[in-house]
């Protein structure tokens, strides 16, 4: 028996053989797509596809079953992005499944879910599944986080104008203010210490004068006490008389008292005028003069008729001589 020989032209085309093919399945491997097992393709629309890249894995209920192979632009809907999946063959797949787009950690890396439908008929190899994107939790944690750093944006404004608010108001001459406020304070607080020591001083040297006091007040309120009936009979009185003169019609003797005044006043006003005897006995000199010009000769009458009442009663029978014992003005003592 002879044996066969591998020459090195065959030796070379089978190692060329077998590298190409290596080469071609590890190309396809990373498309997604294995040559030596048979597979499906589906397609998904998408909006977005930011984050996925050729071979991400395509998982269904946790399981890998599959890669993306291709992504490119609808032709029929400008903007939209077509993705085209390789899946195992032996994965049932309901028609209105849905094919979401999600991450699966938190460096954001993108994966394809395959949430199953609930239709009877399977979806066939070339079929378009529903496109679904979940929002990624960088997103979720940016949507979560943008109102909390906008309002802690908020916050600073408002701290760093509270903080220039403050440094406008707290300047040197405020502070210097303060500090002399403060100053102020320790010497009131200190000079009130000293008043308490003072006041404890002088309670202390006082204490028998002050126990003499209270001991007096009390008396004064034994007294109160004892001539408590003496007190209620003054009340009494004191309020009868009250409610007698409250009785009394004293808004009438007002009046008339007021009446009184006014015609005292007219009559006064009167006499300052000279109007009436008064008056002009009061103002005018003249009469004045004249009353006491009579009145100084009814005095001398009177003293007259006093020293020789015969010139003015005469009883005789023959009748008076009027030539005896004639009138003469009486001398001034």
């Amino acid at each position: 028996m002879k044996h066969f020989k591998l020459t090195r032209e065959i030796k070379t085309g089978l190692l060329t053989v077998i590298t190409l093919t290596a080469f071609i399945w590890s190309i396809n491997y990373l498309k997604g797509k294995d040559i030596f097992k048979r597979q499906r393709t589906f397609y998904a629309v998408y909006d977005n596809v930011a984050g996925m890249m050729t071979a991400n894995a395509v998982t269904y209920n946790g399981l890998e079953i599959g890669q993306v192979s291709r992504m490119r632009f609808h032709p029929n809907q400008p903007g939209r992005v077509v993705i085209e999946m390789y899946m195992s063959d032996n994965i049932a797949i309901p028609r209105n499944s849905i094919a979401r787009i999600y991450s699966s950690d938190l460096l954001g890396t993108r994966r394809i879910q395959i949430i199953p439908g609930d239709s009877p008929e399977l979806a066939k190899s070339g079929d378009t599944l529903i496109g679904q994107i979940q929002q990624s939790l960088q997103d979720e944690v940016n949507e979560m986080v943008e109102p909390i750093m906008q309002k802690t944006g908020n916050l600073i404004t408002s701290f760093d104008t509270v903080l220039n608010i403050l440094n406008d108001i707290f300047n040197r001459q405020t502070r210097d203010n303060l500090v002399g406020t403060v100053e102020s304070l320790r010497n009131t607080m200190a000079n009130l210490e000293k008043a308490t020591v003072a006041v404890d001083t002088l309670v202390e040297s006082q204490k028998v004068r002050l126990a003499k006091i209270i001991s007096n007040a009390e008396a004064i309120t034994s007294n109160l006490k004892e001539n408590g009936n003496n007190l209620n009979r003054i009340l009494s009185n004191t309020a009868n008389i009250t409610d007698s003169l409250a009785q009394a019609n004293i808004a009438q003797t007002m009046n008339r008292l007021t009446s009184t005044v006014a015609s005292f006043e007219a009559m006064t006003a009167k006499i300052e005028r000279g109007e009436g005897t008064i008056g002009q006995l009061i103002s005018n000199d003249k009469m004045y003069n004249e009353l006491e010009a009579s009145s100084n000769e009814l005095k001398l009458l009177l003293e007259d008729m006093r020293l020789h009442p015969e010139r003015y009663v005469h009883i005789s029978v023959f009748g008076r001589n009027p030539k005896k014992n004639p009138y003469q003005t009486p001398v001034k003592e």
